[in-house]
C-alpha cells in the first residue's frame, strides 16, 4: 500500500485556519481511497476462493462509511513533528481496519441488530447464507463470519503499516504504542463484558472501561503514533497523551448520552440502543447514583422488563432527566474539553496543527456528532 509516489501524491497540506472542514474531507478521501484499494485486492486474493463473495462487498462498504477520526487525530499527531507526508498519510489507514475490526466484533458482542443505519455486518451475512440455502443455523454462520472478517482487518491492519512507506526507524517508535493501543482495546471488551447495571457499578469503574475500550484507541494513541513516528519530543508526546486522554473520555460521555436520546439518524443505532441492552454507561450508572429511591425503583424495573417498547423507552428517559444525569455528563464533557486545551497550551505545538487539534476536540464532543 506504498503511496510515495510524488506523481500521485494526494496528501492534503497543513489545516488553514478558515478550511479545516474541507482538510478534513479531503484527508478522510485520500485515506479511504487508499484502504479502499487496498482491501479490494486483498479481498480478490484472500476471500475469493472461500466462496463468501458477500464478505469482501460488505468489508468495502462498511469501510467506506466511516468518519476517519482515528486516521485524522494519526495524522495530526505526525504534523506536529514532521511535514505532510504521502507514507505517513498511508499508515494511518491502519487505524481505520482497526476500527472496522471492533466494530464487527462489538456488534456481535452486542448483539446490534444495525450499524450506521443498515444492518449489521453478522446479520447481512446470515441474511446472505440463508439466502445461499446453505446448511446449519444462518445467525451462528453470520456471527462467526463477522469475526472471521474482524480477524482479517486485524491481520490487514499490520500490513498496511509496515507496507506504508515509512522508514524501519519511525516505525520501530510506533509499534510499542500501536501494541499498547490493541492491548488496551481487548482488555476494555473484557471489562465490558462484566459491567452489569443490575451490580450498580460506580461511574469511575464504567469510566474506566470507556478509556480503555474506546476514549484510547480512538484520540489518544492514534495521535502518539503519529507523533512518535514524526520523532516527536517527549514534552510534546506527554502534552498529547493529556489532550487525547480529555478528549477520549468527552467523546465516549458524549456517545453515551447519544446512545440514549440520539436518534437513529444521528447514531446509527437503534432508537435507545443503550437502553434496550440495558448497557452500563456512564449516563445510567450516574442517573441510579443520583436517583431517589422512588426513582431507582423504577430503574430496577425498566432494566427487568423483558420487552421494552416505545412508551417504555420515554418513561427511562424522562426518569434520566429528572436525575439531573443529563446535565452532570455535559458538565464532565465541559470540563475534559477545557483539560484538552490546556494540555495544548504552551506545547510549542504549530498554530496551525493546535487550531485543527481543538476543532478536533469540538467535533468528538458536540451534541449531534
Amino acid at each position: 500500500m506504498t503511496v510515495a509516489d510524488p506523481t500521485r501524491s494526494s496528501t492534503p497540506r497543513l489545516p488553514e485556519f478558515d478550511q479545516f472542514d474541507s482538510w478534513r474531507a479531503d484527508l478522510r478521501q485520500a485515506v479511504l481511497s487508499q484502504i479502499t484499494e487496498f482491501i479490494a485486492a486483498r479481498c480478490a486474493d484472500t476471500l475469493g476462493d472461500c466462496g463468501v463473495d458477500a464478505a469482501g462487498e460488505l468489508l468495502l462498504e462498511f469501510v467506506n462509511g466511516g468518519k476517519c477520526l482515528r486516521s485524522t487525530f494519526m495524522y495530526l499527531g505526525w504534523l506536529c513533528g514532521a511535514p505532510p507526508d504521502d507514507a505517513a498519510l498511508s499508515a494511518t489507514g491502519s487505524l481505520e481496519l482497526i476500527h472496522a475490526f471492533a466494530l464487527l466484533q462489538d456488534d456481535v458482542m452486542d448483539n446490534s441488530p444495525s450499524r450506521r443505519g443498515r444492518p449489521a455486518a453478522h446479520i447481512q451475512l446470515a441474511a446472505w447464507h440463508e439466502r445461499s440455502g446453505h446448511s446449519g443455523s444462518s445467525r451462528r454462520f453470520g456471527e462467526s463470519a463477522a469475526v472471521l472478517l474482524g480477524d482479517l482487518c486485524l491481520i490487514w491492519a499490520d500490513r498496511v503499516l509496515r507496507e506504508s512507506g515509512l522508514g524501519a526507524e519511525q516505525l520501530e517508535r510506533a509499534w510499542p504504542r500501536y501494541d499498547a493501543m490493541r492491548t488496551e482495546l481487548a482488555a476494555g471488551q473484557f471489562a465490558d463484558l462484566v459491567l452489569d447495571i443490575r451490580t450498580s457499578p460506580t461511574l469511575e469503574s464504567v469510566l474506566r472501561v470507556a478509556r480503555m475500550k474506546s476514549g484510547n484507541y480512538t484520540v489518544r494513541r492514534p495521535l502518539e503514533l503519529g507523533a512518535a513516528m514524526a520523532g516527536c519530543h517527549e514534552q510534546t508526546l506527554a502534552r498529547l497523551g493529556e489532550y487525547g486522554l480529555a478528549v477520549g473520555e468527552a467523546f465516549q460521555l458524549r456517545d453515551d448520552l447519544l446512545g440514549i436520546f440520539g436518534s437513529p439518524a444521528t447514531t446509527g443505532k437503534p432508537n435507545g440502543g443503550d437502553l434496550l441492552e440495558r448497557k452500563a454507561t456512564s449516563v445510567m450508572v450516574a442517573a441510579q447514583q443520583m436517583a431517589d429511591p422512588s426513582t431507582r425503583a423504577q430503574f430496577g424495573e425498566l432494566i427487568n422488563t423483558q420487552h421494552l417498547d416505545d412508551t417504555d423507552l420515554e418513561r427511562w428517559r424522562s426518569l434520566i432527566l429528572a436525575t439531573g444525569a443529563v446535565q452532570h455528563i455535559e458538565g464532565l464533557i465541559a470540563d475534559r474539553v477545557q483539560a484538552a486545551q490546556e494540555a495544548l497550551d504552551g506545547s510549542g505545538i504549530n498554530g496551525l496543527i493546535r487550531a485543527a487539534l481543538l476543532e478536533m476536540a469540538s467535533i468528538c464532543t458536540r451534541r449531534a456528532a
